[in-house]
């Protein structure tokens, strides 16, 4: 079976810089997942310049289908040495995740991954390998559904040193607290939330160095597919609705004329609301056997900008009850947002029931809010397909 992934981060900054010396780049593709968490030595401008650019260097060539060790081996010549401790000035976790669920991880300096599966956490144990010098550890395994790989900067593991706890928050007692929180924390934003609420209260809201958890869990995929626009020739009406109705997941058609051509081509009503849940936003409808029906362009382009708050993984949690609204825009963005694969069924006829002139034009500030609604989507990590009719 097909696997996809869901990723979450959180960072802390030391107290009182600016910047945070770890980063985290990742890619999410049908293919594979890449996640990188990079942390740059010391803290600041300079630990912030050194992990982003090993981060980047790690997302780009991995992406670009280079191996690991040509991966490893820029990353290590690019990088300077700290002269007095002899090391990159950079440590980092690389874990890539094919769509058939086999991982590799590539570990260079920061503590060792965990692997919560079934509500424990695994110690993983990999080869050690040389690479330009460096000890670089790798592991490889087969994931299953419901995986969460934890990896963690030092900045994590050294809290309360010298303070509330003598030897830091370690790697045993991360691990026990995990599975604690896993018996009732099913997310993974709350997981990782948690996880860095602790480590903010051992640093007594002052941390001593930058702390990231990042975590990636193995998921299935979802699928949704959404019909809008008529198609151009007529004749291809039925194309498209057989095309909807055999797709897996949840079935969405945004638009009058589209939905009229979904009630058409199935023999079915469509039942329509009155009732504004926000004065802004168009009612929805029904038709059997189509999970959302809502009004075209301005339920899009609301469903745009919700979307467009969700860019950052922080906020896509902070706000998740925002879309608890049955409005047509809040319902839309939640469904997109809950699939991991979404198709987009786009017809590029003049809508017939409008006689405006400027009719082209409100085509293409349609057409235009549909790409803009994928390609944020992609940004987020779905996978995304367009079908133009």
């Amino acid at each position: 079976m097909k696997v996809r992934t869901e990723i979450y981060w959180e960072s802390l900054n030391k107290y009182g810089e600016e910047l945070c010396g770890d980063k985290v780049e990742t890619v999410q593709n049908p293919n594979e997942t890449i996640m990188v968490m990079a942390d740059g030595l010391g803290s600041g401008v300079k630990a912030n310049i050194l992990s982003t650019l090993t981060s980047k260097i790690a997302v780009t060539m991995l992406k670009q289908g280079l191996s690991i060790e040509e991966t490893i081996k820029t990353i290590m010549a690019t990088l300077p040495i700290c002269k007095v401790r002899k090391i990159a000035y950079s440590t980092f976790t690389i874990i890539r995740v094919d769509s058939a669920g086999n991982c590799y991880i590539a570990e260079y300096g920061n503590p060792p991954v965990m692997l919560l599966r079934g509500g424990k956490v695994l110690k993983l144990y990999g080869d050690e390998r040389e690479i330009e010098g460096k000890q670089v550890t790798e592991y490889r395994f087969k994931t299953q559904i419901g995986d969460v790989i934890i990896t963690l900067s030092d900045g994590v593991v050294h809290a309360g040193v010298g303070g509330i706890l003598n030897l830091g928050w370690q790697w045993k007692n991360i691990a026990e607290y995990i599975e604690k929180i896993a018996q009732v924390e099913h997310t993974l934003g709350s997981l990782v939330k948690l996880l860095s609420a602790v480590t903010t209260n051992l640093y007594m809201e002052k941390p001593g160095d930058d702390a990231t958890i990042a975590a990636l869990k193995i998921i299935k995929p979802e699928f949704a597919t959404v019909f809008t626009g008529p198609p151009q020739d007529p004749k291809d009406d039925e194309k498209v609705i057989e095309r909807l109705m055999k797709s897996e997941g949840k079935k969405i058609v945004c638009g009058g004329t589209a939905a009229q051509i979904t009630a058409r081509i199935l023999g079915r009503e469509i039942i329509t609301s009155t009732e504004f849940v926000d004065a802004n936003i168009p009612p929805t409808a029904k038709i059997e056997g189509i999970d959302l029906v809502t009004e075209g362009v301005l339920t899009l382009a609301h469903t745009r900008e919700l979307l467009l708050r969700y860019m950052d993984p922080a906020v896509q949690y902070k706000q998740l009850r925002e879309l608890e609204r049955k409005d047509g825009a809040s319902r839309l963005a939640k469904l997109l947002l809950s699939a991991t694969d979404i198709t987009f069924l786009i017809g590029k006829a003049i809508n017939p029931a409008h006689q405006n002139p400027d009719f082209p034009k409100e085509l293409s500030i349609k057409l235009n809010i549909v790409k803009e609604i994928g390609e944020t989507l992609e940004k987020i990590g779905k996978n995304i397909e367009m079908i133009y009719y």
